[in-house]
């Protein structure tokens, strides 16, 4: 099995060998849904910038970005009914 990460977002990775294969930040073991429970909870970006260095402002950016573009992609109106 290859195990290499391919790139599904700028800067988010996918990599089976890696956190059960869900999107992570590239070169780290956050993965996209650390972040956004993160700001979910009401950090900062500049909170998780001191609390994980490795991180770049870019990196939460593109956590935002995946998400808009994944709910947009996957989510289908329907019709309410009352």
């Amino acid at each position: 099995m290859d195990t290499a990460d391919t790139y599904i977002f700028d800067r988010i990775t996918v990599n089976p060998a890696r956190c059960s294969g869900r999107p992570t930040i590239r070169g780290t073991r956050l993965t996209v849904t650390n972040i956004l429970d993160f700001l979910g909870a009401g950090d900062s970006v500049e909170d998780m910038l001191d609390e994980y260095p490795q991180l770049e402002r870019e990196d939460v950016l593109a956590c935002i970005q995946f998400a808009t573009a994944t709910v947009r992609e996957k989510y289908e109106p329907q019709e309410v009914i009352y």
